[in-house]
C-alpha cells in the first residue's frame, strides 16, 4: 500500500476507525509527522484532537535503548528491569530525564501556543504516528496515556514491519494498522511525499483543530450559523471535480479562497498556517486544489494562468451558491497570477486580494483592471520577485501595497516568517472584508 502523503494515509485510517465514533474518543498524534495524519483521523470522527508529547529516555551509554519515558504532567513510566541490568544509578537518571524533560516542555509549549492538554481521564484515547521503524515511542506513548488516564488506548499507524506490528498488539488495547509489508525498511518508502513536517505546520494543524468539528458542509444554506463548519467539499469547475477543504467559523462574515502555486496542493503546509490564523480571526477559508491529480503530472500546467484563473472563477462561483458574504482570494507563486487574474474579471466583485510570494507578471496587462484592494507579501532575500512585485505594484490601479518580510526568501522557510506572512494576511483580510460584510 503506497500513500500519496500523510493526509492521504490520515484519510485512508480513518475509514478504519470509524467504529470509534461512538465512544466519542481523543485523538492524539504523535510530532511531528503524526499529527497530519492524525488531523485527518480527528476530523472524520468529529473529535477532539491534541499533540501527544513523549520523550524516550535513553540509556547513558547506549541511548537507542530506552530505559523508560517521560510525558506532560509529570508522567514518568520506568523499566526497572533496563535498569537493574544497565547497572544505572540514581545520577544517570536524573541527567538524562533532566535534558529530555526541558525539551519536552519546549515542544509542547510550541506546539499548543497557550491551549491546555486535552483532559484524558475515562476517554478513549486514539495514537496515531505516521508509521512504525522500531515501536518505542508509540509503546511509550501508550503507556504515558494510560498514566493519563484514559479508560482504552488504540493505537493507530498506516504502516509498520511485522515484527514491531507484532509486538505493539500489546501495547494497546486496539492496534489499527493498515499496511505491514514483509519488504519494510523504512517509513518513508511507503509515501509518495514523505516531506519533513515542520514544527509550524504541527501548531497550525492544532491551531485549525481548535476551532472544532462542524456539520456537513456543501449545503450551508441550511446550516446553524452559530455552529461551525469544517468539511472537505467537491467543487464541479468547468466539467472537472476540484476537492477542498472549507472551514467557516460560526458568525464568519467572509471566505478567503486560496489558489496555491507551482505544484502545491491544499496540504501546503504553508497555506495551511496562513489559513489558521485567519480561522482564528473569525474568518472564512476555502482550499482547493486547482488542479487534477493527473494534471499536476505535467509542470507546464502550473504555468497555465487562464485555465487556473477560470477554474478559480468556476470555484467562487460555487461559493457563492453556498456563502452569501465577500470573498477574498489568496494567492501563492503562481497561484497569485491566476488570482489577481480572476480579480480583474468586470463580474469578479472580490473583496480583497493578497499574494505571497506571488508572479503578479504572469497575469501581464490584466492588472490594471483589479479593482480589488491588494496586498503584495515578498521575502527581502527574494530579489527577482521582489523586482516583479514591485512593477505590479505600479501597473495595479486599486489600494496597493507591497509589505517586504526582511531576511526571507522565496518559501518563507525562515524562523517567524510565515508567522509574519500570516498577520500580514490576516490585518488586510480583516480590514477590508469584515469591514465590507
Amino acid at each position: 500500500m503506497l500513500f500519496t502523503d500523510r493526509a492521504d494515509a490520515g484519510q485512508r485510517l480513518a475509514e478504519s476507525l470509524r467504529h470509534l465514533q461512538g465512544e466519542e474518543p481523543v485523538v492524539l498524534g504523535l510530532p511531528r509527522g503524526g499529527v497530519p495524519v492524525a488531523f485527518q483521523v480527528a476530523r472524520a470522527l468529529r473529535a477532539p484532537l491534541d499533540v501527544i508529547v513523549v520523550r524516550k529516555l535513553g540509556v547513558p551509554y547506549q541511548r537507542e535503548l530506552g530505559f523508560g519515558a517521560i510525558g506532560e504532567g509529570g508522567v514518568r513510566v520506568i523499566s526497572d528491569d533496563i535498569v537493574r541490568r544497565g547497572r544505572l544509578d540514581e545520577a544517570d537518571l536524573a541527567s538524562v530525564e533532566h535534558a529530555e524533560a526541558a525539551e519536552l516542555t519546549r515542544q509542547a509549549e510550541r506546539f499548543r501556543a497557550g491551549r491546555p492538554r486535552l483532559d484524558l481521564a475515562g476517554r478513549t484515547a486514539v495514537v496515531v504516528d505516521d508509521g512504525i521503524a522500531t515501536g518505542a515511542t508509540a509503546a511509550a506513548a501508550c503507556e504515558v496515556v494510560r498514566a493519563h488516564g484514559a479508560a482504552r488506548v488504540v493505537l493507530a499507524v498506516p504502516v509498520a514491519p511485522p515484527d514491531a506490528a507484532e509486538r505493539l498488539r500489546g501495547a494497546a488495547d486496539e492496534f489499527v494498522c493498515l499496511s505491514t509489508p514483509f519488504s519494510f525498511s523504512a517509513v518513508g518508502e511507503w509515501y509518495q511525499d514523505f516531506s519533513q513536517t515542520p514544527d509550524d505546520e504541527v501548531v497550525a494543524l492544532l491551531a485549525r483543530a481548535s476551532t472544532g468539528p462542524g456539520p456537513t458542509a456543501g449545503a450551508p444554506e441550511g446550516a446553524d450559523p452559530e455552529t461551525d463548519i469544517a468539511e472537505e467539499v467537491a467543487i464541479d469547475a468547468a466539467g472537472f471535480r476540484l476537492t477542498g477543504d472549507l472551514t467557516v467559523p460560526a458568525g464568519a462574515g467572509a471566505v478567503v479562497m486560496f489558489a496555491h502555486g507551482s505544484g502545491s496542493s491544499r496540504h501546503s503546509p504553508r497555506n495551511r498556517l496562513v489559513a489558521a490564523a485567519l480561522n482564528e480571526a473569525g474568518l472564512g477559508t476555502l482550499l482547493f486544489d486547482l488542479l487534477t491529480p493527473a494534471e499536476e503530472a505535467n509542470r507546464a500546467n502550473v504555468f497555465d494562468i487562464e485555465t487556473l484563473a477560470g477554474r478559480l472563477t468556476d470555484a467562487t462561483g460555487w461559493l457563492r451558491g453556498r456563502f452569501a458574504g465577500p470573498v477574498g482570494y489568496f494567492g501563492a507563486s503562481t497561484g497569485a497570477a491566476a488570482a489577481l487574474r480572476a480579480a480583474a474579471a468586470p463580474d469578479a466583485d472580490i473583496g480583497a486580494v493578497v499574494s505571497r510570494g506571488g508572479r503578479p507578471d504572469l497575469a501581464g496587462p490584466l492588472l490594471p483592471g483589479v479593482r480589488a484592494p491588494t496586498l503584495l507579501i515578498v521575502g527581502g532575500n527574494d530579489p527577482l520577485v521582489l523586482d516583479l512585485n514591485r512593477e505590479a505594484e505600479a501597473a495595479l490601479r486599486a489600494e496597493t501595497r507591497l509589505e517586504i518580510v526582511p531576511g526571507a526568501t522565496h518559501l518563507f522557510e525562515e524562523s517567524g516568517a510565515l508567522q509574519q506572512v500570516a498577520a500580514l494576511a490576516r490585518d488586510w483580510f480583516v480590514g477590508h472584508l469584515v469591514a465590507s460584510a
